[in-house]
């Protein structure tokens, strides 16, 4: 992969990526990861990729890696509570805002992933299709994000054993939807969402 950060002239990019938007349970998760220009080429030979196209165990693995060599890294969330009221998009826009204005260092521009722009961001920011096959550092956004969301969602599996989430961690298996089917939703699950609508009081 040729990273993006590679073709721009300014020195402190925030990658911004999301974990969970297609989820049927709990909370959007965002991630913005400040990467040193220096350390670009040890993130790719780390095998630092979309968080998809990696094992449980080696994201686990990397998060330590990300976050040391990270000039600044921030995880932001959007509750279910809001995914519900605002739609899941703009709720995933609110969580990187989020994500943004928590690092302690202020990019001088934000790789976006995705196409919407982030709303009311005060700093430069460009959206990439696809982007974590095209920026490492919004790769290492969505490593730091899905390995944060797993182990929530893992954490809260146990309150919850009947959902099966940690297998498959909030996402609409055929498990869980049967689940659903059975036991009804949670305070966790998204009302919006239509396997969980139609069992919402």
């Amino acid at each position: 992969m040729t990273s993006y950060e590679f073709t721009c002239s300014e020195n402190l990019i925030a990658g911004v990526d999301e974990v969970g938007r297609g989820a049927l349970f709990g909370v959007v998760v965002t991630a913005a990861v400040i990467l040193p220009k220096s350390a670009l080429i040890d993130c790719q030979n780390w095998g630092i990729k979309d968080s998809k196209k990696l094992s449980a165990r080696r994201r686990e693995m990397l998060v330590p890696q990300i976050q040391q060599v990270a000039l600044a890294y921030n995880i932001g969330i959007a509750t279910v509570a809001e995914i519900d009221e605002l739609n899941i998009l703009q709720a995933t826009l609110v969580a990187m805002h989020r994500a943004i204005s928590g690092l302690e260092v202020t990019p001088e521009l934000c790789l976006i992933d995705g196409n919407k722009p982030i709303p009311n961001l005060d700093i430069h920011q460009q959206t990439l299709v696809k982007g974590e096959d095209r920026s490492i550092s919004i790769a290492a956004a969505s490593i730091l994000a899905k390995v944060w969301r797993d182990r929530l969602t893992i954490e809260l599996g146990e309150i919850y054993p009947m959902y099966h989430l940690a297998n498959n961690k909030g996402y609409g298996t055929a498990a869980h939807l049967i689940a659903i089917e059975k036991y009804g939703i949670t305070p966790e699950h998204r009302q919006s969402f239509s396997p969980c609508h139609r069992h919402s009081v």
